[in-house]
Order: C-alpha cells, then structure tokens, then sequence
C-alpha cells in the first residue's frame, strides 16, 4: 500500500491504546517531516511521542540532494512526493482523521511548503483536517553558512573529503548566487520557502520550537516568521529553548519537548472539533 518509490514510515496504535485515549473517536494522524540527511532511527524518537498517546504516525524524510540542490533550481521533485504523501491518507483510509504536520529544520520545512501548496490547489484535498503544525528548527532564510553547516553535516563522516570539498564549494557558489546576489532576478521564477511560506493562507495553529544557540537556523528568521504569522491572525506559539543546538531541543529537554508537543495537539484538537479526551500525564 502506498506508492512504492516513498521511503516513508506508518505507525497504527495497538486498539486498546487508542480506545483509552481517544475513546472510540478518529486518532490523529501525525505526519513528520524529518530534516535533510535524517535517520528514520532519530525520526521514530519523535513518533514515539504521539504513538504513546495513541495518534497514527508517517514518518518521511526528502531526499537530502533534492533538498540541497532540486530545489534551489525549481525542481518539482518535491511537489511531486508531497503529492504522494497526501496520496498516503487516502490509500490507508485516514483522510477524515485530524492531522498534525511536525516538520523539522528546512529539510523538513521545504516540503511542508508544496504540501499547502497542494492543499490550497486541489479542491478535493481542502476537505483534509489539518489541526494544526509544529516546527522544530524552522525556517531558516538565505542563512549560506548555516546551509553549508547543514550539508556538511548530512554528508556526515563517511562522505571522502574527495568528494566532501568539491561538493561544499559547489554548493556554497550556487546558493551564494541563486539565493543572495540574483536573488531579487530568480524570485520571480521561483521564491525560496521562506519568502513563499511568509505568504501562507492557512490558518490553523502553529508551535514554533527554536533555539538562539542553533548555528544552522538563525533564530532571528524563526521569530520573524512567527510575527508574520500572528500579523495574518494566526494563533502562535513559540519556545526558546536558550542553549539546544539544531534539532536537539528534544535531546536535551525531553520532558519538555514531550509536554510541549501533546498539549499543543490537545490544544488543536479541542479548538478544531471538539475532541476531548482524558488529560495526558507525562
């Protein structure tokens, strides 16, 4: 089931999970976008959060090369696989369930941007309950070193420094010219996620979970994007976890994160339909 080129994850709660917590109604499906260069192993920590609470999780991750270099030149690679991501709630007859998107970094953010795309477009797609969405690190705007940090990084160690070096000069050069110094030229053939996302229509609720000591996302970029949301009446919320690197938030502050997380959805669903369910005890 589901297309059989999307490396994605489903997670079903146990019955008697998902009875106890939501009591005969539809479970929320959280659908999470992981960060360029993520392993599902790491992904499958934050699904763990809404599997315990009985929520269905998708777990995906883009293709770290259509995230660093399709896109920069308007590919629609990931138009297409936001596509089928949404395909993915209709083969597994979950499209009348409340959603949650969970999207992390750029990686993550860059295909949450075609998936409103999509639902803006698609009529048939307007009817999907989306409750609300939570950005972990994200976004970030015409950051290069932070986008260089974010390659290196995925490359990670077994990447030879032959290939590391001429990869990152490449990169770097065709950021620094697509994104900066043409930029004002290239907006009108395609905008980046960031500006096209400052735009966005929706309206449903939006966590913000930042932090001024991440190196990759400048943290003034988060709090901008927050104003802009609450300035389109978007109710927000926003946490500065101070001292966590770039997508460490839930590493270091579990607990937090965690409670953070649930009562957020608690908060979507009961302000979106009227679910209620028993209080969460973390």
């Amino acid at each position: 089931m589901g297309d059989a080129d999307l490396d994605y994850n489903i997670v079903f709660p146990e019955p008697h999970l998902a009875e106890s917590h939501w009591h005969g109604q539809k479970e929320p499906v959280v659908i999470l976008l992981g960060w360029a260069g993520c392993k599902d192993k790491h992904l499958a920590k934050y699904s763990s959060i809404y599997n315990e609470q009985g929520c269905i999780t998708i777990r995906y991750t883009a293709p770290w090369k259509a995230v660093f270099f399709s896109e920069a030149f308007g590919s629609k690679e990931l138009l297409e696989i936001a596509r089928k991501l949404l395909d993915l709630l209709y083969d597994y007859e979950v499209e009348s369930n409340p959603i949650l998107f969970h999207v992390f970094s750029n990686g993550g953010f860059m295909l949450y941007r075609y998936i409103i795309e999509h639902l803006q477009r698609e009529e048939h797609l307007s009817t999907l309950g989306v409750v609300g969405t939570i950005l972990d690190s994200a976004p970030g705007n015409q950051n290069v070193i932070g986008s260089v940090r974010a390659l290196n990084a995925t490359l990670g160690p077994e990447t030879h420094t032959v290939l590391r070096y001429p990869i990152l000069a490449v990169f770097t050069c065709m950021v620094f010219l697509l994104r900066v110094v043409l930029y004002s030229l290239t907006k009108y053939i395609h905008k980046n996620h960031y500006d096209a996302m400052l735009d966005d229509p929706t309206s449903w609720p939006q966590l913000y979970l930042y932090s001024r000591a991440d190196k990759v996302i400048a943290h003034r970029d988060v709090e901008l994007m927050v104003r802009a949301r609450k300035q389109r009446g978007v109710r927000v919320e926003s946490v500065d976890f101070i001292n966590s690197d770039h997508v460490s938030h839930n590493r270091l502050f579990p607990e937090e994160y965690s409670i953070r997380c649930v009562t957020f959805l608690e908060y979507c669903l009961k302000n979106s339909t009227g679910i209620k369910r028993k209080h969460v005890s973390m």
